[in-house]
């Protein structure tokens, strides 16, 4: 049976798969579209099995809001070219769109839920077959909050969300912090929740560089909480000087604008080296 342009546009619009791809399946399933489409998907399953230990290092990450939900969604592939095609961003928007909707707990949930019919797990190894490349959906992060604000660094490699604790948040005010956690990757919120292992890594460095500087042994405790003082000032959120505005940190820029105000929770994600 002959292959039509109009099978091969009909077949490219439902998979997004490119012409000459399709015009080979098509041809392979004999001129049948859901034959066809079998064929670009079990292509996918082949190179998932081939490319697993694969590094995808490259990829899109967005983040959106709905209501007192956001989310980050981060697809990952090998390579930039693939990573700003505009079809891939397209099925990580559609991604982040059904996460958003439908508010999953965790990437497992968000991999069972369906685009067009397919398990989101599905459509990644569908796209894999479309352009050859490793793909996985990297990370998934949430927050619930009366105000949440969502930001996305130009380029699609690094986003942020953030929770407040009071509803109707200046969207200024929440895109001032969001920012902020994007540039300053802050590693807590606040002192207190700075986890043991990093409390305990910066105290060990602060008191190695004391012993090699030859500061005398009855002052190194006190040196290296000193220096963890400078660490929690530098790498938690609240502490954390306000880039717009050094002379203030960021609790007391949300002091300014209302008393009350803090953050309650915060997620980063970034593909980029740092």
């Amino acid at each position: 049976m002959a292959v039509t342009m109009a099978d091969i546009q009909n077949l490219r619009k439902r998979t997004g798969a490119g012409m000459m791809d399709c015009k080979s399946a098509l041809t392979e399933a004999e001129g049948d579209i859901e034959k066809a489409i079998e064929v670009i998907r079990k292509k996918g399953q082949a190179f998932a099995a081939k490319r697993g230990d694969r590094e995808a290092s490259e990829g899109c990450v967005l983040a959106g809001t709905n209501n007192d939900f956001a989310a980050i969604v981060a697809v990952r592939c090998e390579t930039d070219f693939v990573a700003i095609n505009s079809e891939f961003v397209g099925m990580t928007t559609s991604i982040l769109d059904v996460a958003l909707a439908n508010k999953p707990a965790d990437l497992d949930a968000l991999n069972n839920l369906e685009i067009g019919g397919r398990k989101i797990a599905d459509v990644v190894v569908d796209r894999m077959g479309i352009t050859g490349e490793k793909m996985e959906i990297g990370a998934y992060e949430t927050i619930i909050a009366p105000t949440v604000i969502a930001y996305v660094h130009p380029g699609n490699k690094l986003a942020t969300i953030v929770g407040f604790n009071k509803a109707n948040v200046d969207a200024q005010v929440g895109k001032d912090v969001a920012m902020q956690i994007a540039a300053m990757n802050p590693v807590a919120l606040k002192a207190e929740h700075v986890s043991e292992e990093i409390r305990q890594r910066e105290l060990n460095l602060a008191k190695e560089k004391a012993l090699e500087a030859g500061k005398p042994e009855n002052l190194i405790e006190k040196i290296a909480e000193g220096a963890l003082t400078k660490f929690y000032k530098e790498f938690t959120l609240l502490q954390q000087e306000f880039i717009k505005n050094p002379k203030q940190n960021i609790e007391q820029y949300l002091q300014s604008v209302d008393k009350e105000l803090t953050v309650t929770e915060f997620k980063r994600i970034t593909l980029n080296a740092e």
